[in-house]
C-alpha cells in the first residue's frame, strides 16, 4: 500500500473501507448482543422475584385473615407486616412495606450481608399508588446499582383499592460481574475478529486486484512501444474481465491505427516521390544544356506541368479529406433519390467508356444529404468500376430502403479483389497487388475521400469482393424521416 501524489492506493482505500464496515458491523452486533443479554438477566431476575413474592403475599393475607378493607386497615401496622417484609427478603433481595403516605412501615433487612434498601422515590411511588403495575427503575445504594420494582398492595389482583406498596430491591452486583466477564470475552473476540477480518480482507483485495497490477505492467510495456502485449485476464466474468477485454480491444484498434499511419506515411512518400522525381529529372536535363533546344524545353515543360498538376491534385484531395473529417457540419437537404438518379444517368453514360451502366429503379425515397457530395460519391465509385472492369461488361446501380436508411450499391463484373486489398482498401495512397491496381493513374485517395464523404453525411460504406467475381460497393444515407 503506497501513497502516490499524496493519495492512497486503490488497495489501501478498499482495505480501509472494508475495515470500517467490518468494525461498524462487529461493534453493532456486539452492542446488540450485550444489550440483549443484559435485558435477559434483568427480566429473568424481575420475573423470579415477582413469582416468589406472589405466594408469600397470598399466604400472609390468609394467615392474617384479611378479607375486607376494615381488616386491612386494622392489621396494616408494623407488627403485622414485618413478618411479610422479612419473608420477602433474601440474601440478595430486600422488601420494604410502605403505606399510602409513602412512609416505611416495615423493612425486611435483618442481616448485614443483606442489601440495603434505597429510599422510596416519590415519583414512582405515586404511580404505584395510582394502580400502575410493572413499575421498575434503577437506584444507587452505596455506589452499587440496585434494581427496584414496586408491587401495589391489594386484596384482589383486580381490586381498584390500594392500601400500600411493597418495594422490592435487589443488588445487581452478581449480574454486573457476569456481564463484565462476558464483556471482556466479547472485547477479546472482537479484537481477534477485527484483526483476522482486516488481514483476510487485505489478502483477498490484493488477490482480487493482482490482475490490475498486471494490467498496469502491460500498459507500461505498451507505452514503450510494444503493441504486441495484451492482458491475460479476459476469461474473468466480472468487471475486471470486462475491463481487460475493453482494454485489449482498444489496443487492437490503436495498433491498427498506428499501422495504418505507417502505411500512410510510406504510401504518401511513394506517391509524392514519383512526380517529384520526374520534376527533378526534367530539371537536370534542362540544367545540362537542353534549354538551348526549344523542342526539348517544350517537351520537358509540359512534363513538369503534368507532374505539378498531379501534386496539386494530391494536395487538393488530402485537403478535402481533412476538411470533411474536421468539419462537424455538412450542408444537407432533402434529395428525391429517383429524380437524382435520373439526372445522374446521363452523366454515367458519358463516363461508361464501352461499358453498360444499368441504373435500376428502386423505391421512391427521400434522403437527407448533400447532393454535391452524393454525386461525387457515385462518380468516384463509377470511375473505379469503369477503370477495373473489362469493356463490354455491365455496371449495375440500384437502391432500397433498409431500416432507417437508404442503401445504394454499385456492382461491377471486374476481376475483384483479394482479402488483403479489401482490408486496406480505404487507406490513403494504398495500392493493392490485385488486378484492380494494374493502372496507376490517380493518387490512391479516391476511395478514402469517398468513405469520408459517406461518413460525413451519417452513413456507412462496405465492399464485398473476391478474386474473379467482381466487386459490389454499398453505402447508406439516412432518410428524411430518420433525421427528423
Amino acid at each position: 500500500m503506497r501513497a502516490s501524489t499524496g493519495k492512497f492506493s486503490l488497495t489501501a482505500k478498499l482495505v480501509f473501507l472494508y475495515a470500517a464496515l467490518l468494525i461498524t458491523s462487529v461493534l453493532l452486533v456486539s452492542y446488540y448482543s450485550y444489550w440483549n443479554i443484559w435485558q435477559l438477566f434483568i427480566t429473568s431476575k424481575t420475573n423470579h422475584i415477582r413469582a416468589r413474592s406472589k405466594p408469600v403475599i397470598e399466604h400472609w393475607l390468609h394467615d392474617q385473615e384479611i378479607t375486607d378493607a376494615a381488616s386491612v386497615n386494622k392489621k396494616f401496622t408494623r407488627s403485622h407486616v414485618l413478618p411479610l417484609a422479612q419473608d420477602l427478603t433474601s440474601k440478595d433481595t430486600v422488601a420494604v412495606v410502605l403505606n399510602r403516605q409513602g412512609k416505611v412501615i416495615a423493612s425486611g433487612r435483618r442481616l448485614p450481608e443483606e442489601p440495603t434498601p434505597p429510599p422510596p422515590d416519590a415519583r414512582y411511588l405515586a404511580r404505584a399508588l395510582a394502580g400502575e403495575n410493572e413499575i421498575t427503575y434503577w437506584s444507587k445504594v452505596d455506589d452499587r446499582a440496585t434494581l427496584v420494582f414496586l408491587i401495589p398492595f391489594r386484596l384482589q389482583p383486580d381490586s381498584p383499592t390500594i392500601f400500600g406498596v411493597i418495594q422490592m430491591s435487589t443488588s445487581l452486583t452478581g449480574i454486573d460481574q457476569i456481564l463484565f466477564r462476558y464483556g471482556s470475552m466479547q472485547i477479546a473476540a472482537v479484537v481477534v475478529i477485527l484483526v483476522g477480518g482486516v488481514l483476510c480482507g487485505y489478502l483477498l483485495i490484493r488477490y482480487s486486484l493482482r490482475d490490475l497490477h498486471s494490467c498496469a505492467a502491460t500498459c507500461r510495456q505498451i507505452a514503450k512501444g510494444n503493441f504486441s502485449r495484451r492482458t491475460r485476464m479476459t476469461q474473468r466474468r466480472d468487471e475486471i474481465g470486462h475491463l481487460a477485454r475493453s482494454f485489449n480491444l482498444m489496443i487492437d484498434q490503436l495498433e491498427k491505427m498506428f499501422d495504418s499511419q505507417k502505411r500512410f506515411v510510406g504510401n504518401a512518400a511513394h506517391e509524392l516521390l514519383t512526380p517529384l522525381t520526374g520534376l527533378r529529372g526534367s530539371l537536370e536535363v534542362l540544367l545540362r544544356g537542353a534549354q538551348d533546344d526549344p523542342e526539348a524545353v517544350n517537351r520537358l515543360s509540359k512534363g513538369m506541368y503534368r507532374e505539378v498538376n498531379r501534386l496539386i491534385r494530391i494536395c487538393d484531395q488530402l485537403l478535402a479529406v481533412s476538411k470533411l473529417e474536421s468539419s462537424s457540419h455538412v450542408e444537407k437537404q432533402e434529395v428525391e433519390l429517383r429524380a437524382f438518379m435520373a439526372d445522374f444517368t446521363r452523366l454515367a453514360q458519358i463516363l461508361a467508356h464501352n461499358r453498360t451502366v444499368d441504373i435500376r429503379q428502386g423505391p421512391p425515397l427521400t434522403l437527407m444529404a448533400d447532393p454535391d457530395l452524393l454525386e461525387q460519391i457515385l462518380l468516384n465509385l463509377l470511375s473505379n468500376a469503369v477503370r477495373y472492369s473489362p469493356a463490354g461488361t455491365t455496371i449495375t446501380i440500384c437502391w432500397k430502403a433498409q431500416a432507417r436508411t437508404a442503401e445504394i450499391w454499385l456492382a461491377d463484373q471486374g476481376e475483384g479483389m483479394d482479402e488483403t486489398t479489401l482490408a486496406h482498401l480505404f487507406e490513403p495512397f494504398y495500392r493493392g497487388s490485385s488486378a484492380r491496381r494494374t493502372e496507376t493513374k490517380g493518387a490512391g485517395l479516391g476511395l478514402t475521400l469517398t468513405k469520408t464523404m459517406v461518413e460525413a453525411q451519417g452513413g456507412t460504406i462496405h465492399v464485398n469482393s473476391s478474386s474473379g467475381r467482381g466487386t459490389t460497393v454499398s453505402f447508406t444515407i439516412p432518410l428524411v424521416s430518420t433525421v427528423s
